[in-house]
């Protein structure tokens, strides 16, 4: 049996419950709100269209949205600080599955920079999850995630990040 330190359950355990949260099945409502049905609990979350497309706060814009819609079939939802801010959760919904599959490749290297100090921030491998994002065959209209290390809880919210997967990079996200 694995043991852990008490500090590695609580960051596991964070990861855990944002990763249920963010992959769990998602569709509309009448009102045109997105809802959210967490697999843990059953319980459904409601988003405003808006917050649903920029995880709360704005991040991109339409112009640059429509970028990465046109030529790497995905919309950047946003990335926001968890487990207490020592990781970074990127979210990004799939649009087209075919030109999105490099962000899905578990062999494209994943890393957030701080535009600030330029430091880079990896993926953490888990021994027994291995990689925090998702390897999955990308599906239409789906929600996906990576998770990034954040030692020190170096980049706080309102900083500026850039999010590179092999050849795709977002520059200039502001952690919400």
């Amino acid at each position: 049996m694995l043991k852990l330190s008490c500090r590695s359950r609580v960051l596991l355990t964070g990861v855990l419950a944002s990763v249920f949260i963010v992959t769990s099945n998602s569709g509309m409502t009448a009102e045109g709100n997105s809802t959210v049905e967490t697999p843990v609990s059953g319980s459904v979350v409601k988003l405003s269209p808006e917050s649903a497309q920029t995880g709360g706060g704005k991040t991109l814009s339409a112009s640059q949205n429509l970028y990465f819609r046109r030529n790497w079939g995905v919309e950047v939802i946003g990335i926001h600080p968890v487990s207490s801010g020592l990781m970074l959760n990127f979210r990004y919904r799939i649009t087209d599955p075919v030109k999105a599959k490099t962000l899905n490749d578990m062999k494209s290297k994943a890393y957030v920079i701080d535009n600030v100090t330029g430091t880079r921030l990896a993926v953490p491998a888990m021994e027994k999850l291995g990689e925090l994002r998702s390897g999955a065959t990308p599906e239409t209209d789906r929600i996906y995630f990576m998770i990034f290390g954040n030692p020190g809880r170096l980049v706080k919210p309102g900083g500026s990040v850039s999010v590179v997967v092999g050849n795709f990079r977002v520059d200039g996200l502001v952690v919400n």
